[in-house]
């Protein structure tokens, strides 16, 4: 054996290993348990970073170590390969997106394998193939005919330098984020998925994900949002439709004071028809951002459009006004405002001089200021007419039922969740399969004719999709008439993409189907692995897709995922690691310098995954030194030669100890790994047996053996950790057979029970020495055993004891007069 640790030697014959014999090869096998780990699949970009190797060392040692417990492991790899970065660099580049993607994939490939996963490289996926996309547009087609997906005119945030669609967080003060272009508000036609078809299920399905985190199950109950409320309407004299609104609170009915509407409503367009003014305050607010966030903390700002309204119980008359808070996108686009009993509202009442009406009191008589701050909490009702004195639960339902005789409202549930818009005005992206005829309307594309093929040969010489100014793409014929017809130009939003590969990596070689029997063995995902940024759109689409697929008899269960991690962020100087920051490290150069091994240790041990790691270099450089002393212990212990068996009964004093300290180490990394996922602490363990291993000296027969067994243990342990080092050590410990197909190591039960036991020993409350006793020792021979020792004479001789407390098995307090 070498008596020094070289990496870059071990690490190339493990992988060369694994490689030659297909050894993550997953392969189904109904007789044993299967085990699906799956870490979120990367954006091909160009090169890892720490986030990755931390993300997808977490997954690689669970699923190693699931492996060691006798599970049939899957655990695949792929590219979410589509994307607007793509664009970016053609454009920057004057390259093919799909040139620069998969040159960016070969390099982060062989990222991934320098570092040792143990990934199925057969099941490998790209997102931007057409053997991927077309299952998509597959289903879609399906999905039009079922009346899940349709098209119609929605607001969207338009950039028109980049003449592109802009999510609510790509708009930065008014700006897109990519060009600093002032951004508009414009109506295009777009398709949607019917995920609000699914909401009750969605929100009700996550009770029973009890391996996802709490945090991620509240953030998705809250995207759901369900509400029950009242629907109503405000009658607008010469408006040939009454205003609806939506209300929570229909008991804070008669406080209202004023309606709001949203800058695109039809009776805000109308009033600026002869409003100048209103006009221009419209235009402004097409610029503004109208991300949630963002409306929660802007100033609140409108005006008046001189309409009224008619309150629909007491028929007063309530000004009609345009408001930036108020979204089109967001329920009826109007909301009645009721300025005593809302926060917002009561802040745009007073900046506005508009009324404060009270209509609830605290239920324990409590005087409240409503002038100066709003009472937003359930009480009694006051000034409400026939409604006084009725709680707010009772004037729920009390005033829905006098809403509903006058045909004027009626109870209903409400979402905050609304439907998925998946068109983008972009390139780079899978086609959506519709073809458009003047006489047929939209015809899914038939599926003889899949996949819809991207043009991967594009010039980026101009602004916009290339494919928009293509005729030999769009031109076609309509499959129903026959007539000349032309195909969508939009793609889809690349969340499509990642809402399923999970499920098209258990068959991605079935060239006849979406998915076969296959998926049903493998699916659920047993664990899941990504960042706590995915809690809400990603993993709320996987979730909504897999139902899809369920109700399209692809699958057979209801979800995805059944354990969810989120792990922390890498972090360096305090701050996540960012170019713009200067603070990246580069994966590639540590692997280069240290070794993959010592790469995987030190994110494994600088921190739980759930919690942020804060970078260190003295840590790595620590992992290191690390491995250095594994290797030079089995080393040593090599040089002796071959060891004896084990024969416990022949086993001395030390020797017990050191064995029980062994399997005390296993039983808890057992758990540190297999249930907590504390990995750091179950590196921590194994860091202190080999200490207790250097001052274990005892080169006798059995001395040696228990040496082996201890070595063996630890090796094991760290293997799906430090697989490259382990893989040599196992065979320098005298295995032909490789660790990877070793077993986890078993407590050995009788290895635990203690010919001794150590007891503290305190003076007055002050540790003063540490005693080994019989485990059968009474309170008389802890005593004294206690008494004997040295150091605790010196401060006890000569004084008087006034009393001893035995705490059996681990403490004895001697209390004397000072």
């Amino acid at each position: 054996m070498q008596e020094h640790y070289h990496p870059a030697d071990i690490e190339t014959q493990a992988q060369n290993y694994w490689a030659e014999y297909q050894t993550f090869k997953a392969v189904e096998d109904p007789a044993r348990e299967k085990y699906y780990c799956l870490a979120m699949f990367p954006y091909p970009s160009g090169r890892l970073h720490m986030g990755h190797v931390r993300n997808y060392t977490i997954g690689d040692v669970m699923a190693r170590y699931q492996r060691m417990c006798g599970k049939n492991v899957l655990q695949p790899m792929g590219w979410d390969a589509f994307g607007l970065p793509a664009e970016n660099a053609a454009m920057q580049n004057n390259v093919p997106p799909a040139k620069w993607t998969y040159e960016n994939i070969g390099y982060m490939r062989n990222q991934l394998k320098r570092l040792g996963f143990a990934y199925d490289w057969s099941r490998e996926i790209a997102t931007c193939k057409p053997e991927y996309y077309r299952w998509e547009q597959w289903l879609f087609t399906r999905l039009f005919q079922k009346g899940l997906v349709y098209k119609k005119t929605a607001p969207v945030n338009w950039c028109p330098k980049d003449l592109t669609v802009l999510a609510n967080e790509q708009v930065i003060d008014g700006r897109c984020w990519r060009c600093d272009t002032l951004v508009e508000m414009k109506e295009i036609p777009q398709w949607f998925m019917k995920i609000t078809a699914y909401a009750d299920e969605l929100l009700a399905d996550l009770d029973t994900l009890t391996g996802w985190p709490e945090q991620v199950r509240t953030m998705q109950r809250n995207w759901i949002g369900r509400s029950e409320g009242v629907e109503l309407e405000f009658a607008v004299p010469d408006a040939t439709e009454p205003l609806t609104v939506f209300t929570t609170r229909p008991d804070t009915l008669m406080g209202v004071t004023y309606v709001a509407v949203a800058t695109e409503h039809p009776l805000a367009l109308k009033a600026a028809q002869t409003r100048p003014a209103l006009a221009a305050f419209i235009e402004e607010c097409r610029h503004a951002q109208t991300a949630e966030a963002v409306l929660e903390t802007m100033e609140k700002r409108g005006m008046a459009t001189g309409l009224m309204a008619i309150h629909p119980i007491t028929g007063d008359a309530v000004p009609v006004w345009v408001a930036n808070f108020v979204l089109m996108s967001y329920g009826t686009g109007a909301v009645m405002a009721v300025p005593a009993h809302d926060e917002r509202d009561h802040e745009f009442a007073r900046k506005y001089g508009l009324g404060i009406k009270q209509v609830i009191s605290p239920a324990d008589g409590t005087v409240v200021d409503v002038a100066s701050a709003a009472f937003v909490e359930k009480g009694v009702l006051m000034r409400s007419g026939t409604f006084d004195g009725m709680t707010s639960q009772h004037a729920f339902t009390a005033i829905a039922e006098a809403l509903a005789q006058q045909s004027r409202g009626r109870v209903r549930v409400n979402y905050r969740l609304r439907d998925w818009g998946v068109s983008r005005q972009r390139y780079w992206g899978a086609p959506i399969p519709i073809i458009n005829c003047a006489t047929c309307g939209a015809v899914p594309v038939p599926d003889k004719d899949l996949p819809v093929v991207l043009p991967e040969n594009v010039s980026f010489e101009r602004i916009g999709s290339p494919i928009k100014r293509m005729p030999e793409f769009y031109n076609t014929t309509c499959p129903c008439c026959g007539g000349a017809a032309e195909r969508e130009t939009d793609t889809f939003d690349t969340f499509m993409e990642s809402s399923w590969y999970y499920a098209r990596f258990t068959c991605n070689d079935n060239t006849d189907g979406m998915l076969d029997e296959r998926a049903n063995y493998w699916l659920p995902v047993d664990q899941y692995i990504g960042g706590i940024e995915h809690a809400i759109l990603h993993l709320l689409y996987a979730r909504f897709f897999h139902k899809l697929l369920r109700d399209v008899g692809l699958v057979k269960s209801s979800e995805p995922f059944t354990h969810l991690l989120t792990q922390g962020m890498v972090l360096k100087d305090g701050s996540k690691m960012s170019k713009s920051k200067g603070n990246t490290v580069d994966p590639q150069a540590l692997v280069e310098q240290y070794g993959a091994d010592t790469v995987r240790l030190f994110v494994m041990f600088a921190a739980p995954p759930e919690q942020s790691l804060e970078w260190s270099d003295t840590g790595v450089e620590g992992a290191s030194r690390f491995l250095k002393r594994l290797w030079k212990r089995v080393a040593d212990h090599v040089s002796g030669g071959a060891s004896s068996v084990l024969n416990t009964p022949e086993l001395n004093g030390m020797q017990r100890a050191m064995r029980c300290q062994v399997h005390e180490t296993i039983a808890k990394i057992s758990d540190d790994v297999g249930r907590r996922h504390t990995f750091n602490t179950a590196i921590a363990a194994c860091m202190e047996l080999i200490n207790a291993l250097y001052r274990f000296e005892d080169n006798t027969t059995q001395g040696r053996a228990v040496m082996q067994e201890a070595l063996e243990a630890i090796v094991l342990m760290l293997s799906p950790i430090v697989p490259h080092i382990s893989h040599a050590l196992w065979h320098e410990l005298g295995h032909t057979e490789a660790v990877v197909s070793a077993r986890w190591p078993q407590v050995d039960a009788t290895a635990l029970i203690k010919d001794s036991v150590e007891l503290v020993v305190q003076v007055n409350g002050k540790l003063r020495a540490r005693v080994a006793v019989p485990t059968s020792a009474d309170r008389a021979q802890a005593e004294a055993a206690a008494l004997a020792d040295e150091n605790v004479q010196r401060f006890v001789g000569g004084k008087q004891i006034k009393k001893i407390v035995v705490v059996p098995g681990k403490l004895v307090n001697i209390v004397v007069v000072e």
